[in-house]
């Protein structure tokens, strides 16, 4: 590989690299050459891009990239760990010579020095602070690494100003501030490291505050407070960065619950295969997510016993096959915490896991979850055993494509239930075991979505109540194909699935009758301009039942119709059996 050549320019904000015209983040190119493409940045439908966004942002990746590479060298041979000295140094230079905040950052952002954002450089930071010390493990570089301590200590109280900034604002839940402390810790871990001081990892989360980020932040069912499985995953990942050189077995009873219980919610969350939802903000698909999953996945895997998120990262492997950083081996030395138990219900985030005769399903009726909450109360995300995305949570675009960002959080891009063809409030619901209720996405309209586990089926009950005659739609959004075949006034059945994926068949009907119309939406948000064919069922009235009972291919015996009394759903089987289930229990 050819020596890395760091971009001597400030960085901007990543989010920016995004195609206006088709809403997908950008190609990357070769990030470790140091210069933007002479042709611009390209899109994959053939859009090219050079603005000062563009550049930015291509500049945060590029200077990212570099980072994690840096990790790689710093715990390879003699000659690659020279490599990384050097490129320290580049960039001991460069950051004393930037001006204390970065000039070009929008008002509302914390700011950096040399990216707008001080998240993104604590990002940075943390994989900085992580080669140095590793190199300072290697005695043939230590003697070249004093000359760093000034970047680390810089990085240090660069990181601990917007710490502060954002307890002064009264955020101290906010993710940036697990970022910000871990950059603090890592960079003080390293800096004891080049002074032949052994790092106490504990004793610097106390002291930096992230054990009490962990506190205030993650819900006693293990999820970080906004509900996203990407903010989730990049807390625990700043967390476990953070607590490197622990040993399992010291680390205080309290830090190791909300650890324990953070990769307990995302192996209970995910499909059998390790497939995780996008629930929330953040990206339905991005191979440098699913990096960082795979990096999680190893962490927690040396921190408990059992590999408790094999299948997890198994998963993210289709993704990136990128090979993990070298310096993860030894993270954490000694005995490992017993393993986490996964969990299937959670009710402080309001996420309800359901598994039936080979469908994976999540209900979501939480708290809004703040700036990452979408507009979705009461959506019904369903996925095969094997992953396959029959209706997925469609994900979030990189947040400078202002349009595509609001269609994500919409009412309207969401598997869940609308009134009078308008968004839902900002609100939270209540998840009571297998039901979810929301009397507060407007005004006058209460919802209750209860789900059913039944070995030969899943059974869902959308039920909406309205003061006055409203227009009341329940939405089906797939992640697949999907054939529509309609039976009558008041009956559908639906057949989703891609070429050989796993395929879903479903049974629908409503009392009263409801219209079932066939509606284009973007597909999910890794590439909205991949249309796909959605369902929305609406009646005018003040009450509504809708009914869906979910198969896959293999279930068995097959669902021949499905009939509603007043308070009775009635599912015929194939093998002549009727099953009943009240509606509203």
């Amino acid at each position: 590989m050819a020596a890395l050549t760091v971009p001597r320019e400030a960085a901007g904000w990543w989010h920016a690299y995004v195609c206006p015209a088709h809403g997908v983040e950008l190609d990357h190119g070769d990030l470790l050459a140091g210069t933007f493409p002479a042709t611009g940045a390209a899109c994959r439908y053939g859009c090219r891009l050079d603005t000062e966004a563009v550049r930015g942002a291509w500049t945060v990746l590029a200077h990212q990239t570099i980072a994690q590479r840096l990790r790689h060298l710093a715990a390879g041979p003699p000659a690659e760990r020279h490599e990384a000295v050097t490129v320290l140094h580049e960039y001991a230079e460069l950051y004393a010579g930037l001006p204390d905040t970065h000039a070009g950052a929008d008002d509302w952002m914390l700011r950096g020095r040399l990216f707008h954002q001080a998240l993104t450089e604590a990002i940075w930071a943390v994989n900085v602070a992580h080669a140095v010390r590793t190199l300072a493990s290697h005695h043939d570089a230590r003697p070249a690494l004093g000359t760093l301590v000034p970047l680390l200590e810089s990085l240090r109280e660069a990181a601990g100003r917007a710490r502060a900034e954002l307890l002064r604002k009264g955020d101290a839940r906010s993710n940036y501030a697990a970022w910000l402390a871990a950059a603090e810790i890592s960079c003080h871990g390293a800096a004891d490291v080049i002074a032949g001081t052994v790092p106490d990892p504990v004793r610097l989360a106390v002291e930096y505050g992230l054990g009490a980020h962990m506190r205030v932040s993650v819900h006693r069912d293990g999820w970080e407070w906004e509900g996203s499985t990407y903010y989730h995953l990049f807390v625990l990942r700043a967390y476990l960065l953070a607590l490197r050189g622990a040993r399992p077995e010291q680390v205080p009873d309290d830090m190791a619950g909300v650890l324990g219980a953070m990769v307990s919610a995302l192996a209970g969350v995910a499909a059998p295969n390790g497939t995780l939802p996008a629930l929330h903000d953040g990206p339905y698909r991005r191979e440098g997510q699913a990096a960082e999953i795979r990096e999680v996945a190893a962490l927690a895997g040396q921190l408990f016993t059992g590999d408790p998120l094999k299948p997890v990262a198994q998963a993210a492997e289709r993704d990136s096959t990128a090979p993990l950083p070298g310096d993860l081996e030894g993270w954490f030395a000694g005995v490992p915490l017993p393993a986490p138990q996964p969990r299937r219900s959670f009710p402080d985030a309001g996420f309800a896991v359901f598994r039936s005769a080979g469908i994976h399903a999540v209900l979501d009726a939480g708290p809004h979850g703040g700036g990452h909450g979408h507009r979705d109360k009461l959506s019904l995300y369903l996925y095969a055993d094997d992953g396959t995305p029959w209706q997925p949570d469609p994900g979030q675009v990189p947040y400078a494509h202002r349009g595509m960002r609001e269609h994500y959080a919409s009412t309207a891009a969401h598997p869940t239930f609308r009134v009078d063809e308008a968004e839902q409030e900002p609100c939270d619901a209540v998840l009571d075991d297998d039901t979810g209720r929301c009397d507060r996405a407007y005004d006058g309209v209460t919802a209750s979505r209860q789900v059913v586990e039944d070995r030969r089926y899943l059974l869902d009950i959308l039920v909406l109540e309205a003061l006055t005659e409203r227009r009341l739609t329940a939405q089906l959004r797939p992640g697949t194909d999907v054939d529509v075949v309609a039976q009558g006034p008041d009956r559908a059945r639906t057949v989703w699935g891609d070429g050989d994926s796993a395929v879903l068949t479903g049974c629908h009907v409503a009392r009263p009758p409801a219209e079932f119309s066939v509606v284009a939406h973007p597909g999910t948000a890794d590439d909205p301009a991949r249309p796909r064919q959605g369902v929305d069922w609406s009646l005018t009235g003040r009450r509504a039942v809708f009914v869906s009972v979910y198969q896959s291919a293999d279930a068995a015996p097959p669902v021949r119709r499905v009939s509603l009394s007043e308070r009775t759903v009635h599912i015929d089987l194939a093998d002549g059996t009727v099953a009943t289930h009240p509606i509203g229990a």
